[in-house]
């Protein structure tokens, strides 16, 4: 398999993930590692910069995978299976309904290197 079609399958997995977490039948610990997961995709720091050779990818190709499939683990089959309709109707067109869902979670960090920025100034 393509490295580009695999891009397309994970791109379609955080979207069930989404529609997972958003879900009031998917289990509390689900919603985590699934928020999580959705965190991690959408965020624009990562844990290792992709600036370093190698290692600034890699940890897109272990940890994102990862923590879909522990999410994927934790949510019933039947219910995992509702949800793959449901991500299907997101990416109408080949773009996002809502792509603004992702504002938040800049937000987040904006605030994060906000409050970093402060401490090390004071």
């Amino acid at each position: 398999m393509k490295l580009k079609d695999r891009i397309k399958i994970i791109k379609m997995k955080i979207t069930q993930v989404y529609v997972a977490v958003k879900s009031k039948k998917t289990p509390f610990y689900a919603k985590a590692v699934g928020g999580l997961a959705i965190a991690y995709a959408l965020s624009p720091i990562d844990l290792i910069p992709d600036f370093i050779p190698v290692l600034g990818y890699l940890d897109d190709l272990i940890i994102l995978p990862l923590l879909i499939t522990l999410t994927i683990k934790l949510i019933p089959k039947a219910l995992w299976a509702e949800f793959e309709e449901d991500a299907k109707l997101i990416w109408k067109d080949g773009n996002p309904i809502k792509w603004y869902y992702g504002i938040p979670i800049v937000i987040i960090w904006v605030g994060i290197i906000a409050w970093i920025t402060y401490m090390i100034i004071k």
